[in-house]
């Protein structure tokens, strides 16, 4: 975003992409969106789901990424997570810190405690599974370093 533009939504809701998501993982968000538009014609429901992670993720849909509250930064982290997983590899895997650096920028470990509750959350019900040295873990009594890869109940 130019210096003096304002994170503003358009008619469709959409807002300006968050420039503080860091390069690699805005490409990867992006080229999950398009891969979520072209999938629309086949399945609209899927591609609507996957369309509305990516934006999100980027900033472009949700609260405001300059004034972000705490639902709005664990809803972006969440679809970060999904979106992420999504693109990549049906058996790849993310760490929780990929997602908070694209919900928070250059203070992205400020969220890892939240990034490590959301995906807390998407464990319970199985869209995610944990991980840790391969195994699958619970990530609220984990300590170090966990990965994140698709769950039993993925369904995305």
């Amino acid at each position: 975003m130019e210096a003096g533009e304002e994170n503003t939504e358009s008619a469709d809701g959409r807002q300006p992409a968050d420039p503080a998501v860091p390069e690699p993982l805005r490409r990867e968000l992006v080229s999950e969106l398009t891969a979520a538009r072209q999938l629309a014609s086949e399945d609209p429901e899927a591609a609507g789901a996957r369309a509305r992670d990516a934006e999100v993720a980027l900033g472009q849909r949700g609260g405001p990424w300059g004034e972000p509250t705490a639902d709005g930064r664990r809803e972006r982290l969440a679809a970060a997570m999904l979106a992420l997983l999504r693109h990549r590899r049906p058996e790849s895997t993310i760490c929780p810190s990929d997602a908070a650096r694209v919900a928070g920028g250059a203070s992205w470990r400020d969220l890892m405690d939240t990034a490590r509750d959301v995906a807390a959350e998407l464990a319970r019900d199985g869209t995610i599974a944990v991980r840790q040295g391969g195994a699958d873990v619970d990530v609220t009594t984990a300590i170090g370093p966990v990965r994140l890869a698709r769950g039993p109940g993925w369904r995305r």
